[in-house]
């Protein structure tokens, strides 16, 4: 695996490196020992799948407050999606801004997201399909979220949003307290 820093404090795209052989190939997305050369030593107790029908559906942007915030490791297993995070850590800085790469099957690339990111994504093609590795359980009552369109971000999303969740789409605009 090759960890790629992004500009980010503790956020790494992961570059799969597979073996190709005549029946396709095989690969690691998780091994303990390269994670520590990142200093990456927490561990997963839940993993999710999400699948979307139809290109132009986003999800997000989502996170959970403390003590329930989480790590992700995401990767895309069919179709594309174009990934962004927000840094909501107030001392980071790079708070606030926002981070996007794209995923997809024939990249192979995942993402790493350290706790305090909110997280969103819209699906560039049909059929699309994310695993997540979180390292808390989900929490409802943690649970938070961010404007998609919010000014304050100007997230450049790549495509019209054909699908989005009355919930997402109804998150507060973000109000800065000192």
């Amino acid at each position: 695996m090759n960890f790629v820093e992004t500009g980010f404090k503790e956020l790494y795209i992961i570059e799969i490196q597979p073996l190709h052989d005549d029946r396709g190939f095989f690969s690691r997305t998780f091994c303990k020992n390269e994670f520590k050369k990142i200093n990456f030593s927490k561990e997963f107790v839940q993993i999710n799948l999400s699948f979307n029908s139809a290109k132009g559906t986003l999800r997000g942007m989502h996170y959970q407050l403390p003590p329930h915030e989480e790590i992700k490791l995401i990767r895309c297993n069919a179709g594309k999606v174009f990934d962004v995070v927000v840094d909501m850590r107030k001392h980071s800085d790079t708070y606030l801004k926002w981070f996007s790469c794209e995923l997809s099957r024939e990249n192979n690339k995942m993402i790493l997201i350290p706790s305090g990111f909110a997280h969103g994504f819209i699906t560039l093609e049909d059929n699309t399909e994310l695993i997540y590795h979180h390292t808390e359980f989900y929490n409802p009552s943690s649970e938070r979220g961010l404007r998609y369109d919010d000014e304050r971000f100007n997230i450049e999303w790549p495509i019209k949003i054909s699908n989005i969740s009355e919930k997402d789409r109804s998150y507060p605009k973000i109000k800065l307290t000192t």
